[in-house]
């Protein structure tokens, strides 16, 4: 099998409308001279997401799953699958601008040692967002608790290329050898905390993480806007920010990082009550799910209950 330079690998789990724009940004803006393949693994959609990919852009390799299975099993998969050197993970409501692949493929040939690039991500409205950050652990959230987050812990910032903790997965360029050299994403991490602990094994691994301020992407987070689920999503993030921290450090630092973590939701939630425009509710499930990281259900019970109904078996 031949391998190529870039494959595009995309998760859509019922987002029709954002992997069909998703399509088309990868379709205008991939860089002439390199040899590609774009793969859509579709997970479980219902919404009609595999049609409209075969009639719309048929030369897409679709992987479409019969039951819903975590991010990181999703993302692990394409990996697998991948025939580039390079694997430029995306989800499907993420909108890469011109030149963004190009100067994520520049960024890993230029760096070696380095296993993973992220781009800089952009709101729907073009701002620019936090998309990489210092690895979770004591200094970041003592961080947080003294308002110094976004000066200590957010570490997207500059117009240079530059080492950091670890991306988000939204725009992501991989390199296969380093992810297949530490046996990709751990399929534990349901969603949230995946890619967190991807890099730290990469990290581990004696390879680099970048961020690239010249590779733009806009991603939509649709989720964001999805107040029904706000509660699923919470349980999932402290969940597995708890696995993250039980499988990288001891028992005395884990607690130590789960009291600044209440602490920090806690001094949020106060002055939230006070604060136009924030939600106070948000920052006491937060609080709540940071003391009881394995209570209550989150999105891989969404998934377990979405199998189920559907009468598809494990």
């Amino acid at each position: 099998m031949n391998q190529l330079d870039l494959s595009y690998c995309v998760v859509n789990t019922n987002g029709r409308d954002y992997l069909l724009a998703c399509l088309e940004a990868i379709e205008r803006t991939h860089p002439t001279g390199l040899s590609h393949e774009v793969l859509v693994l579709d997970n479980c959609s219902d919404d009609g997401s595999v049609p409209a990919i075969e009639q719309r852009h048929p030369s897409v390799q679709v992987i479409a799953l019969e039951r819903r299975t975590g991010k990181a099993e999703n993302d692990s998969m394409l990996l697998r699958t991948a025939r580039g050197r390079y694997a430029l993970l995306l989800n499907e409501d993420s909108e890469l601008h011109p030149g963004a692949a190009a100067a994520l493929v520049e960024a890993l040939d230029a760096h070696p040692r380095a296993a993973v690039a992220g781009a800089q991500l952009l709101s729907t409205e073009g701002e620019r967002k936090a998309c990489a950050w210092r690895l979770p652990g004591a200094l970041a959230s003592l961080a947080g608790v003294l308002f110094l987050h976004k000066l200590v812990t957010v570490q997207s910032r500059g117009r240079r290329t530059r080492r950091v903790g670890w991306t988000q997965s939204s725009a992501m360029l991989v390199r296969r050898e380093a992810a297949a050299e530490v046996d990709y994403l751990d399929t534990d991490f349901f969603v949230y905390s995946d890619e967190t602990d991807f890099c730290k094994r990469l990290d581990d691994a004696g390879w680099d993480i970048l961020y690239v301020p010249a590779a733009r992407a806009v991603h939509h987070d649709q989720l964001t806007n999805d107040q029904r689920s706000a509660r699923r999503r919470i349980v999932e993030f402290h969940r597995n920010r708890d696995l993250y921290m039980r499988k990288h450090h001891g028992t005395p630092y884990r607690l130590a990082v789960r009291a600044l973590g209440a602490l920090f939701y806690l001094e949020r939630s106060v002055a939230a009550t006070a604060l136009p425009g924030h939600d106070a509710w948000r920052y006491r499930v937060h609080l709540s799910q940071e003391l009881r990281p394995r209570s209550g259900e989150g999105i891989r019970e969404a998934a377990e209950e979405y199998n189920r109904r559907t009468r598809i078996a494990p």
